[in-house]
């Protein structure tokens, strides 16, 4: 069974889903693992129902890192931001579907961990907001 996701890992990190950029986010970060040198950045549009319209992601790194983002991304949009506000860890890590070694495992949670700060660190507030206005 390993086989079979080790093809889907290797094929997401070919060929990325969602791979790019997107003109104007409403939200982005770029999160990195500086163990290793992997980049991710994540961008987001977010439609006024709070729901994730967009989605892509730049970044270089390992096979684990580039795989889980392509995954991550497939998985948020439509959702809305609270689905992804409590987003475990292990969600990523049952995406992935293989066992990850404690070395690689901050591999597979950086994009996960890039998303969540997106979202926190990374996002525009509302126009006339008292935290636009700070």
């Amino acid at each position: 069974m390993d086989d079979l996701y080790r093809d889907e890992i290797l094929e997401h990190y070919r060929r990325p889903h969602n791979f790019g950029t997107l003109p104007e986010p409403d939200a982005s970060f770029e999160g990195s693992n500086p163990l290793c040198g992997d980049r991710i950045t994540v961008m987001l549009d977010i439609g006024e129902d709070g729901r994730i319209t967009d989605v892509a992601f730049t970044g270089r790194g390992c096979a684990i890192s580039q795989a889980s983002a392509s995954m991550l991304t497939d998985e948020v949009r439509g959702r809305t931001l609270e689905d992804l506000a409590m987003l475990q860890n292990q969600y990523v890590l049952d995406l992935l579907g293989i066992e990850i070694s404690p070395a690689r495992l901050k591999c597979a949670l950086l994009s996960i961990d890039t998303l969540k700060k997106a979202l926190t660190d990374g996002r525009d507030p509302a126009p006339g907001t008292a935290e636009s206005r700070a």
